[in-house]
């Protein structure tokens, strides 16, 4: 392929659009097609295309939709707008996908399979629950001719050990992480509060300035760790303003081409955002519980070197971030892997992220492309990374975007971090044992419910327990640092169960 073939085959992002809707009345609230449909005709619009332009798409791609299934969603989407592309994709789950989805898509422009493609995010989980909640109907179309292609493993994120001591949700293993990174760090539990205090409270003003952000309200470090009935404990370190937000109604839809269909389109090329390179992983061991160092993420760190060396793009040089942050811990491991302060005057997000912007389902990422696109569109900066995270810190995807073309662009790459063994998982343990990390699990009423630990017995096994559930020692669970302490574990003939020195 000769230089000139090459500048004309660079993928280019030359239109972005978001929608989110507060409906209350479930009569007015508007569904999956129309919500699809207003962010299309917003990311035409902000190409300097008219609706009906999108008929021309030779790819429709569709991260997976939590709450609406239909045969074939991407199909379904495609004749909304007068579409029949040749290839119609949906993803698998996970907060990556957006991401994945992206760097697919470019890699297939870059190499000549696609001319011009629409990548879409929606879920409408807020108005799926109230629906059921008052066990009535929604009017969502469930057909689609043909089955899309999928992208994506199907690899479930945790494993049936895991799912019997609670450790079966982001809401509950995302803490045993951020409590696994403090002790690594050597801080105390309220210098840590403060920590995460800080960096979260940046996110929430970037938020406050989002037109597209669920909670749009700026909030100071103190508001984000003090506990109150409207920031409860929910899992230990976690209060409510630390969790990712995921009941929400919220779309967002890329338009990629390649230069040269914009160049034919007449799209300026000042509206041209470039994807300069990006980069897909995983995690060495698949199931958190079994990783050997409970802090780190080794396929975060592939993937995202792995996007900036692809896109020829140094980290010193990105004036702009967004890293997925579904929890705080995400973005701390997130620095920690690449050396960044977490006080550095970039931010780390351009959205206000999953808990103040909103966390829709497997989509965010695409709402960070898009915030991304807008952001270099505007001046401000030159060159942004964007990162996804799937299950519990186990598949990541990073994406280079820029306001200056690549000297070469190849397909995304497939990265792969060390290896690493799992330490093996004790099923029924007895012994001295310490503990490796935990939490304590809060009820709606802000009571301490349950304690969940991952330890270790004298021989290196891992094993996963409960605590007892008295209320006393459980609050001293919460109040004291848990990491390294000793004590007993026992199988009591359904579950092992942990009882500290």
């Amino acid at each position: 392929m000769s230089n000139a073939q090459e500048r004309e085959q660079q993928p280019v992002f030359v239109g972005v659009g978001q929608w989110l809707q507060h409906e209350d009345d479930l009569a007015r609230a508007q569904g999956p097609m129309e919500a699809v449909e207003i962010a299309g005709r917003r990311a035409a619009e902000s190409a300097g295309l008219s609706l009906e332009g999108l008929a021309d798409l030779d790819t429709l791609g569709l991260v997976d939709p939590l709450g609406w299934h239909p045969q074939n969603a991407p199909g379904l989407l495609a004749e909304r707008f007068g579409a029949k592309p040749a290839r119609e994709v949906q993803t698998a789950l996970g907060g990556e996908m957006g991401c994945r989805l992206a760097n697919d898509v470019a890699g297939a422009i870059a190499t000549g399979r696609s001319r011009m493609a629409l990548v879409v995010g929606v879920n409408l989980l807020r108005t799926a629950m109230r629906a059921r909640a008052q066990e009535l109907d929604r009017d969502w179309p469930l057909g689609g001719e043909g089955e899309p292609e999928r992208l994506g493993t199907l690899i479930p994120g945790t494993s049936e050990v895991e799912k019997a001591y609670g450790l079966g949700l982001p809401v509950t293993i995302y803490p045993v992480l951020e409590n696994a990174l403090r002790a690594h760090r050597g801080l105390s539990l309220a210098e840590h509060d403060a920590a995460m205090g800080r960096l979260m409270s940046r996110f929430t003003r970037v938020a406050a300035e989002n037109p597209y952000a669920w909670y749009p309200v700026e909030r100071s470090a103190e508001e984000l760790t003090a506990v109150s009935p409207e920031n409860r404990m929910v899992s230990y370190p976690y209060r409510k303003y630390l969790n990712s937000v995921l009941i929400t109604d919220q779309a967002a839809a890329l338009l990629v081409m390649s230069a040269g269909e914009a160049r034919k389109r007449g799209i300026p090329e000042e509206k041209w955002i470039y994807w300069r390179g990006g980069a897909n992983a995983h995690e060495p061991v698949w199931h958190f519980s079994e990783r050997p160092e409970l802090h780190r993420s080794e396929g975060f760190s592939s993937a995202a070197t792995g996007a900036l060396d692809a896109a020829g793009v140094a980290l010193d040089d990105v004036d702009a971030f967004d890293f997925y942050s579904c929890f705080p811990v995400a973005v701390e491991v997130a620095c920690d892997m690449l050396g960044l302060d977490e006080d550095d005057p970039r931010g780390f997000t351009v959205t206000g992220g999953l808990p103040y912007a909103g966390g829709p389902g497997n989509a965010y990422t695409v709402h960070s492309l898009a915030a991304m696109v807008e952001r270099l569109r505007s001046g401000s900066a030159a060159t942004g990374l964007v990162t996804g995270n799937g299950w519990y810190l186990t598949k990541h995807a990073a994406t280079v975007l820029s306001r200056e073309p690549a000297a070469r662009v190849a397909e995304p790459l497939e990265t792969v971090p060390a290896p690493a063994d799992p330490l093996p998982i004790q099923a029924e343990a007895r012994g001295a044992a310490r503990v490796d990390a935990y939490t304590v699990v809060y009820d709606r009423e802000g009571a301490p419910e349950t304690g969940i630990v991952i330890g270790r017995l004298e021989s290196g096994e891992r094993f996963l327990s409960h605590t007892p559930g008295d209320r006393s020692l459980l609050e001293d669970f919460a109040a004291n640092e848990q990491v390294g302490r000793a004590g007993r574990v026992d199988f009591d003939g359904e579950r092992n169960c942990f009882q500290p020195e």
